[in-house]
């Protein structure tokens, strides 16, 4: 496992076939369409909730069991709660006028949809852009700062097995999916 973890190009390369496969989860789940977004802002369906919890628990259940084997390393990144109210303020304004997140803009744009084309890969990218050209400048201002929880993730701070934490919380979540999906949403 430790070559893997010295391999950039093979990590590359199993990135991008899991990004495809989330893709077309995506498309196949009716995410990467205006419409479902849409009615997710509107708190009338709750297909794009039960997709992203679902892969929520995949995940954690997935890096509970493969991170104490060594099998994985998790990379986290510095930051702030600050950071992430910004971050999340800026997204969310991004993705109630477009429709669409960074990975169904992809989705959008596989699916041959102009929107996700012209307004989602190319705001991605002159957002990403601006990001880049400004981000000295905003550090340099403590617009963008770290806090005392940078650098630590939740699964450096369980103490013994963390499926003791996980499993509890996928059981809450998965309960959760069962009953928006009863109650029809």
């Amino acid at each position: 496992m430790e070559k893997l973890h010295q391999n950039k190009n093979m990590q590359l390369l199993i990135g991008l076939m899991m990004g495809i496969v989330f893709g077309f989860l995506l498309q196949k789940g009716g995410v990467t369409k205006y419409d479902v977004i849409l009615a997710q802002l509107r708190l009338t369906d709750f297909t794009v909730l039960k997709i992203m919890l679902s892969a929520v628990i995949v995940t954690m259940l997935g890096v509970s069991y493969l991170y104490p084997k060594g099998i994985v390393k998790l990379h986290v990144k510095p930051g702030s709660i600050k950071n992430a109210v910004i971050g999340g303020l800026i997204f969310g304004v991004g993705f109630a006028t477009l429709g669409y997140c960074p990975g169904t803009i992809a989705g959008a744009v596989g699916n041959g949809y102009l929107d996700g084309l012209i307004g989602g890969m190319i705001g991605i990218i002159i957002g990403s852009g601006i990001y880049a050209a400004i981000y000295g400048t905003l550090k340099d201002k403590k617009i963008i700062s770290e806090d005392r929880f940078s650098g630590k993730s939740l699964f450096d701070s369980m103490k013994g097995n963390p499926f003791k934490y996980t499993l509890p919380f996928a059981g809450v979540l998965a309960l959760i999916m069962v009953i928006v999906e009863w109650m029809g949403l």
